[in-house]
């Protein structure tokens, strides 16, 4: 090949690698404006009410309102999302006595939804001032009247300390529904010989004796127990290790 043969070639050869590097050049330049507007978006995000939280929504809530969780958590309408510390706003939340756990979550754009675990109420301890709700974990909520008992739960009675009550409380949540409901009453009656014996009162008209360790791994054959039972004999059911009945003449104390 003759040099003005090499001359020609590479001649024709430079308007498309000219062409290839301003086609290179808008992509970039392109790609510059793209992410440009994209923070400018993003700052503008920032700064405008897009970016203010306008509804928080609250679930998993029955003994407290969605409000006294609202104010728990400190957040409000109008803040910004994403300056919201969520560690500290659960913290806050988790010190209310009703609260198990709780999740706090973003849904963009604008709202926060608060999810709670409550602790189940168990029972209702009698107090001379009305009866005060029990929660699972032994701690007490202000005192109901008996006109705003709603049946859900026994009423315990003696129950004086925080640890008798949250023993007695873990072992009702372990108890099978369809028992606690059979119990009216559960008076903590310790003796001597029995320094955990409880007196439970049941919906059946039965009297039952039992210890609070044990509370509910002996109850859970009552059912069994009590179909056996001649309902026309009056007397005492001891829900033990090995379950029996007393009549009212070898019962009494």
């Amino acid at each position: 090949m003759s040099r003005d043969e090499k001359v020609v070639s590479v001649n024709e050869r430079i308007p498309t690698l000219q062409e290839k590097r301003r086609r290179k050049a808008n992509k970039r330049l392109l790609s510059i404006v793209i992410v440009f507007f994209f923070l400018i978006m993003v700052l503008v995000y920032f700064q405008s009410p897009l970016s203010e939280v306008n509804a928080i929504h609250v679930e998993g809530n029955q003994l407290l309102t969605e409000e006294e969780i609202r104010q728990a958590s400190g957040l409000s309408e109008g803040m910004n999302i994403w300056n919201i510390d969520k560690d500290q706003r659960i913290n806050q939340v988790s010190q209310l006595k009703e609260i198990e756990s709780v999740e706090i979550n973003r849904s963009l754009p604008s709202s926060i939804h608060i999810q709670v675990e409550e602790y189940p109420r168990v029972g209702y301890v009698y107090s001379d001032e009305g009866y005060l709700p029990l929660l699972q974990n032994g701690q007490i909520l202000d005192t109901v009247h008996e006109s705003q008992l709603v049946g859900d739960a026994p009423i315990l009675v003696d129950f004086e300390d925080e640890e008798t009550r949250a023993m007695i409380g873990e072992q009702l949540t372990n108890t099978a529904p369809e028992i606690v409901g059979r119990i009216s009453e559960i008076i903590y009656t310790p003796t001597e010989e029995a320094p955990e014996e409880l007196t439970l009162y049941m919906t059946d008209g039965v009297e039952v004796r039992t210890d609070l360790s044990s509370f509910a791994e002996y109850m859970q054959p009552y059912p069994q127990v009590h179909a056996q039972i001649d309902s026309s004999r009056s007397g005492v059911l001891y829900m033990k290790m090995s379950p029996y009945f007393k009549e009212n003449e070898t019962a009494e104390e």
